[in-house]
Parts: structure tokens; C-alpha cells; sequence
């Protein structure tokens, strides 16, 4: 007698709002496949996401899901659930405000795992708790949330690393339409979307630069619309800086980054891309921590002072100095870009 079929497991998980974590994401998604090999995964995001999640093997399918920031969008949320509703056996959801529970809940999907916070319940039934001291990273926090709960009551759990798909006909593409070089590559990126309490002094980076220019690489600049004044100022009369902020889509960083020897970067969301393509990483951390999120790859060296300040999650320096990067000199960072040494970790 032929044995049935196992039903092939439907998880919808419901995504970050950053670009970091949303890399970060990839991690949980790696460990249901694993687990699962033959689930299919769906994915609820902001649409900005859909070319990093289309360059992550494991993702079947994106629902979108745009919401202005701030807007609670219940007759969108409600359109996407009718979409989705019948199709998913369970799901997921990252973020821990209520509203992101929505989708889930309108879609009637039977087992809706979270964790427990902004009066959750209904929406959430199967609520976990949120141990901060065991899950002390936002990653080890999303993995979690795909296990069942006895398997993370000590934290000691695998983590997937992400990796990314590169483009190489992009790839090509990009560096003619950029006019880019055969010169060794050095991606640089001041920006962070949290705030100015994360972002290492503009000076800094351009001295960076100059130098890095002298020992032959070519640098790119690489961010948003937004970053675009600050690449400007880092790269305005300096041969072979190229500031490509605004440039780009978010697919084209994903190639571009993946093509640079190395970055260097604040902890914002183009880490995490860099660190999921295999570019070594250069990650400057001030008012954020690297234990909390770190750059997920071996190929990294954290440069942060420790200072008795930091870590204080402001988006703002509490004490009007930024110390805690501004006394993170360049000089410490290109020796430790010329030295291309393994894994390091750099404290002051």
C-alpha cells in the first residue's frame, strides 16, 4: 500500500520594516528550510524589500505590503489578508507591534507564532515570551520564533548565516554605466537610517578615502537619496571616489558591494548586505552594539571604543560629543584595511 503524501508545510511570515534586519530575516527562513526542506515560504514586506528577498533562495513569494510609516492602513492590511487567506497553514511574525499581527489574523491562518507584547492576544495564539538575557540578538529573536519553544529556552540553537544571489550581468552593466574602474574596490557607507548618533564623522570618512586613493583602490560611495550630500562631501575633487548615493537601486548594491575588496561601513542595513555577499567588513560601532547586531560572517573586524557611554541606542549623542566615533580614528581603520588580516576583533 502506497503511503500518503505529507502535505507540504505553508509558512507566512510577516518581515521587518530595515533593510539589516530584513537580511537578517534570511537566517530564520534558512532554518525552516532546513528543517523543512519542501515548505514553501511567503514573505509580508514593505515593497523597497522585493529585491533583496528576490535575491534569497529560500523565499517562494513576496506578498507586499505598503503602509506609510506611522499609518495603521487597516483597509490594506485588510485587502492583502483576503488575498492570502486559505493559502498558509502558519505563521510568523517578526515585528512586535500588534498592527503587524493583522494580516495573519484577517487571513485566518491557524497557528500565528510571536512573540508576546502590545496586548497581543487573539491576534498572536501561540505567543511566545522574550527573554532578552537568552535571546540577546535580533537574529537569534527571529530564528527563535521558527523553533519550538523548549529548543530555545538556553539560547544555544544554530544560527544560518544569509547569503544573497549576485547578479553578474548587472554586475557589468553597473560598472560601465558608472563609469567604475579595474582598481581594487573599497565600498564606503556613511549613512544610517536610525540616526546621526550612528554615523562615524563624514572627515573621517573622506581621509579614509584619500588615503585608500593613495594606495591604488578606487572607492565607492554607496547609500540613498538621502546620503547622497554626505557622499558628495567625502568624495567632491578626489580621483577615483565615486559617490553613487542615490545611483542605485538596492539589487544594484547587493552587486556592487559583492564586487568591493572591502567595506567600510556604520552598523546600518548596507552592512548587513555586505556581510550576506562575502565582502569583508569594516563595521564602525558608536552608539549601537556589535554583540546585539553584529555582522553575520566571519569575515569582519569590529572597530568600536567601548567607551563608558556606549552602547546607548540613542539616535541622538545624550552628550553632544559622539566621542564614541569620533575618537574612532581613520588611521586605526586604513591599517587595518591594509592589513587584510583573518578575523579580528578590534577594541580599543
Amino acid at each position: 500500500m502506497r503511503q500518503a503524501a505529507t502535505p507540504t508545510s505553508r509558512i507566512l511570515i510577516v518581515g521587518p520594516s530595515w533593510v539589516g534586519d530584513m537580511v537578517m530575516a534570511q537566517s530564520l527562513f534558512k532554518s525552516l528550510k532546513q528543517r523543512q526542506p519542501e515548505c514553501r515560504i511567503g514573505v509580508v514586506a514593505p515593497g523597497w524589500s522585493q529585491p533583496i528577498l528576490e535575491r534569497m533562495e529560500e523565499v517562494d513569494e513576496v506578498a507586499t505590503l505598503d503602509v506609510g510609516h506611522g499609518e495603521f492602513g487597516w483597509g490594506t492590511r485588510r485587502a492583502l489578508a483576503r488575498q492570502l487567506r486559505g493559502r498558509f497553514d502558519r505563521a510568523i511574525v517578526l515585528p512586535r507591534s500588534w498592527k503587524s499581527a493583522l494580516v495573519p489574523f484577517l487571513a485566518r491562518i491557524p497557528r500565528r507564532t510571536g512573540f508576546t507584547g502590545e496586548q497581543r492576544y487573539g491576534v498572536i495564539n501561540d505567543r511566545r515570551e522574550l527573554d532578552k538575557t537568552v535571546l540577546d540578538q535580533t537574529v537569534k529573536r527571529f530564528v527563535a520564533l521558527g523553533l519550538a519553544a523548549e529548543e530555545v529556552r538556553d539560547g544555544e540553537f544554530a544560527i544560518p548565516r544569509p547569503w544573497l544571489r549576485v547578479d553578474t550581468d548587472n554586475l557589468i552593466e553597473l560598472r560601465i554605466r558608472l563609469g567604475l574602474t579595474s582598481r581594487p574596490a573599497i565600498g564606503m557607507m556613511p549613512g544610517a537610517e536610525y540616526g546621526p548618533a550612528k554615523q562615524w564623522p563624514l572627515g573621517h570618512f573622506r581621509e579614509l578615502a584619500e588615503r585608500l586613493v593613495a594606495e591604488g583602490f578606487e572607492i565607492r560611495v554607496l547609500g540613498g537619496p538621502k546620503d547622497a550630500a554626505a557622499g558628495e562631501m567625502i568624495a567632491e575633487g578626489l580621483p577615483q571616489v565615486h559617490n553613487l548615493c542615490g545611483q542605485t537601486r538596492l539589487a544594484d548594491a547587493v552587486d556592487l558591494l559583492a564586487d568591493c575588496r572591502q567595506v567600510v561601513t556604520n552598523d546600518s542595513g548596507l552592512m548587513h548586505v555586505a556581510a550576506a555577499v562575502g565582502t569583508r567588513v569594516h563595521a564602525l560601532y558608536g552608539s549601537s552594539s556589535p554583540g546585539y547586531t553584529p555582522p553575520l560572517t566571519d569575515n569582519a573586524v569590529i572597530h568600536y571604543l567601548g567607551l563608558d557611554c556606549s552602547p546607548c541606542f540613542e539616535r541622538h549623542c545624550p552628550l553632544g560629543h559622539t566621542n564614541c566615533l569620533v575618537q574612532l580614528s581613520p588611521q586605526r581603520v586604513l591599517a587595518a584595511v591594509l592589513a587584510a588580516s583573518p578575523v579580528v576583533f578590534a577594541h580599543g
